[in-house]
């Protein structure tokens, strides 16, 4: 084999070297990505459900009546609880869902590469 063919199969083995590291490095900064964004949406949803319970608890105390003397109905106190625990119900639902989707999705790409 002549010295411009060794270094010839060198340069192509060094190449498929450097190949393979970048799809590992591709797939690495792919995990980091999805992991970033994992984050970001349980913040949002743990944001999401924080801005519900001081909207609720706003919506409570904006109810009160400025004389303290004079106590709420029973009917209208367990309307207004009734109201607070199905919007925080309906968004405690929606973020399960979003999880599950999500899940779902990471399971359909897992198996479009395999």
């Amino acid at each position: 084999m002549s010295p411009l063919e060794a270094r010839k199969q060198l340069l192509i083995a060094e190449s498929e070297l450097d190949r393979s590291k970048l799809v590992g490095d591709v797939e690495a900064m792919a995990v980091g990505v999805r992991s970033l964004t994992d984050r970001a949406k349980s913040l949002s949803a743990i944001a999401s459900s924080a801005a519900l319970l001081a909207a609720g608890y706003a919506a409570l105390k904006r109810g009160q009546t400025v004389d303290s003397s004079v106590k709420p109905s029973r009917w209208q106190s367990i309307r207004k609880g009734a109201g607070l625990i199905s919007a925080v119900w309906l968004a405690l639902r929606s973020r399960r869902r979003e999880q599950q989707r999500t899940s779902l999705e990471e399971n359909q790409t897992f198996r479009f590469r395999s």
